[in-house]
């Protein structure tokens, strides 16, 4: 009998040496995959972003900018964006954030997959003063948000070479059910990604630079 339970008691931890040599290797793996596809996302982001600022740097792109004439987003706020098609994906401009030394292109509407390969406009408008930008936590696209401060730098730049200076007002951690609260707040341009986990939403509340300026007191 104690031969019989000496044989179970090295079976159970045999077993439970390899359940948790299991339990490692596929840790190990969904790690590597996740940086594996945290480079693919850079890498796509990077080859996009180069093609869309040859688009903004376009010499008819400099003529509108430097004429005296009111840009027509600014007699129609309502306008929708210009967009630019790149491997079947429609992009509305790009994004850059200096202090994080990141430049990345931002599509025209969100979903899951997309998220993979670049930021996405979540909601609003860079015209109306009211854009939400969504994108994953991955370093190479928003995962460094909460290195952010108040006062840091941000510009948005629309397919038409227009530029758009924000700064950091505010960042929060919002509830991911919080959807009226990401989209309704007044803030001129929000960015957010998930905290790590998925259990919360951070978020960088920006003011438009000109916005600033000219607000009261």
């Amino acid at each position: 009998m104690r031969k019989n339970n000496c044989k179970f008691r090295y079976r159970r931890g045999a077993w439970l040496l390899r359940g948790g040599l299991l339990l490692i290797a596929a840790a190990l793996l969904l790690t590597a995959y996740n940086l594996w596809d945290e480079w693919q996302a850079g890498q796509a982001s990077g080859r996009i972003i180069r093609q869309i600022q040859k688009i903004q740097e376009k010499p008819e792109n400099n003529d509108v900018r430097d004429s005296q004439e009111i840009p027509d987003y600014v007699l129609n706020p309502d306008m929708e964006m210009p967009v630019v098609e790149i491997d079947g994906n429609q992009y509305i401009g790009t994004l850059e954030i200096p202090d994080l030394g990141i430049s990345l292109p931002v599509m025209s509407q969100w979903s899951y997959p997309r998220l993979r390969i670049a930021p996405c406009r979540y909601d609003g408008s860079v015209y109306k003063g009211n854009m939400v930008i969504a994108a994953h936590n991955y370093r190479t696209h928003f995962g460094q948000l909460g290195r952010l401060f108040p006062g840091d730098e941000v510009v948005f730049i629309d397919m038409d070479g227009n530029r758009f200076t924000y700064r950091v007002a505010e960042i929060q951690v919002l509830e991911p059910s919080a959807i009226d609260e990401m989209t309704s707040q007044g803030w001129s341009l929000s960015l957010f990604t998930c905290t790590l986990g998925g259990t919360s939403r951070l978020t960088v509340r920006c003011m438009e630079v000109e916005n600033l300026e000219t607000a009261p007191n």
